[in-house]
């Protein structure tokens, strides 16, 4: 078991390049179930999640190749090998993911209901929803997810909330079902629009994607893709866009996509950071003092709740009293029990936490509850004053590639060590 040893201080400065999205790329993994020929995915993240990903596509039969660090070769299956296994499932919720391809292309699935992050209750009934409308039974037995039918047919759903996981698992689904699908009250993140490029590129007939009705038109087979890049990840981008200023630093970020950044980039400017946008970057710096600001939670286009940790630790050293609303998950402030031992004074009612600007935090030890908590704690050991601890790092190793690495190159002192070191 490792953890990261942070000496805090000193600003962030430099250029960082923003590598592939976690989310994106454990959809665009799952699809290529669906796929008739070989895929080549660049601009993929070497992640722990990404890594379980193709493991679990790897068990259903596929055949994958690394080639260089950020692209992978697949070969998808031809048939079932083997059911996805529970001490990989466990491992990440988007395992749930394979459950509309499988169905789709084979007539069957089977898939242990999935673990990951602990942040709040991540039911899958809109994902049951969805493919119940298409024709297929759903049976719930012995901690698994059964799912039969001879071909799915299309239909109209309508989610009753924009889940992120429900519109991609029904719009896998829909690429093979029979007739056209419409999906009403979707999800719009980018993410979902990646995927749907990507499933296109496959041969796939997906319009609509990035706003509230998705239209599929269902094929009786897909081909494959010689090279889809996925998106650039815009939580590691807001991410270290709250490190600059958090630490009051001055960096630019290269490989983004401002448009997708704009939700957490309004409110850090509102809060007094200076950004500039350029085509494909952002210059972000702070050059006076900052403000309390307030946050809600929300679908996109609203602020996402995978950026609302890293906000409390940089709001815990802001004079004044700064308000977040956790709209969408419960269980995501269990970082701040972690930030109070660090000097934070944050208080929380119901879904929402109260931040009374402490100015300074100080160093000591501290553990990462889940993959976002994990990042803001690493945001606060940057700002605090002396040497930080953080244990449970495999959670932020879940969704940040070579994490201390890049902060290391912007002038950040953070070092991985073994317990007990």
């Amino acid at each position: 078991m490792q953890k990261l040893v942070i000496v805090g201080g000193a600003p962030l400065r430099g250029r960082i390049r923003i590598g592939g999205a976690k989310n994106a790329s454990l959809a665009l993994l799952c699809a290529t179930v669906l796929a008739g020929d070989v895929v080549t995915i660049e601009n993929i993240p070497d992640i722990n999640d990404v890594r379980v990903m193709i493991k679990l596509i790897e068990f259903i039969g596929a055949e994958v190749e690394w080639q260089g660090s950020d692209c992978v070769r697949i070969t998808p299956p031809e048939a079932i090998a083997e059911m996805p296994p529970y001490h990989l499932a466990k491992k990440l919720r988007a395992s749930n993911l394979l459950l509309g391809p499988m169905l789709a292309r084979f007539g069957r699935a089977e898939i242990p209901l999935p673990g990951g992050c602990n942040i709040g209750i991540r039911p899958m009934d809109l994902h049951f929803k969805g493919f119940a409308g298409m024709g297929a039974e759903i049976t719930l037995e012995k901690g698994s997810v059964q799912a039969t039918c001879k071909r799915l047919k299309g239909s109209r759903i309508y989610l009753d909330f924009p889940s992120v996981g429900a519109t991609e698992n029904i719009m896998m689904a829909a690429c093979l079902a029979e007739g056209q699908t419409v999906v009403e009250n979707v999800a719009k993140e980018p993410e979902i629009v990646d995927l749907a490029n990507f499933l296109n590129c496959l041969g796939a007939r997906v319009r609509g994607a990035g706003t509230d009705i998705i239209k599929i038109e269902g094929m009786t087979s897909l081909g494959g893709c010689q090279r889809y890049a996925v998106i650039p990840d815009r939580i590691e981008a807001g991410t270290f866009m709250v490190a600059a200023a958090a630490t009051r630093g001055d960096i630019q970020l290269e490989n983004v996509i401002p448009l997708h950044l704009e939700p957490f980039r309004a409110k850090l400017k509102e809060a007094g950071v200076d950004i500039i946008e350029g085509e494909e970057c952002l210059r972000v710096k702070v050059s006076g003092p900052l403000k309390p600001i307030d946050i809600k939670t929300l679908p996109y286009p609203g602020f996402p709740t995978d950026m609302q940790s890293q906000m409390m630790s940089l709001l815990s050293t802001v004079s004044g009293t700064s308000l977040i609303t956790e709209n969408i998950f419960e269980n995501r402030f269990q970082v701040v029990d972690e930030l109070k031992r660090m000097g934070a004074r944050i208080k929380v009612e119901g879904r929402l936490a109260i931040i009374e600007g402490a100015g300074q935090l100080h160093g000591t030890q501290v553990k990462a509850t889940d993959l976002r908590a994990g990042a803001a704690l690493v945001i606060a050991g940057l700002m605090a004053e002396g040497t930080t601890e953080i244990t449970n790092v495999e959670y932020i190793y879940r969704g940040y590639h070579d994490f201390e690495s890049k902060l290391n190159g912007l002038g950040a002192n953070v070092k991985a060590m073994k317990n007990g070191a």
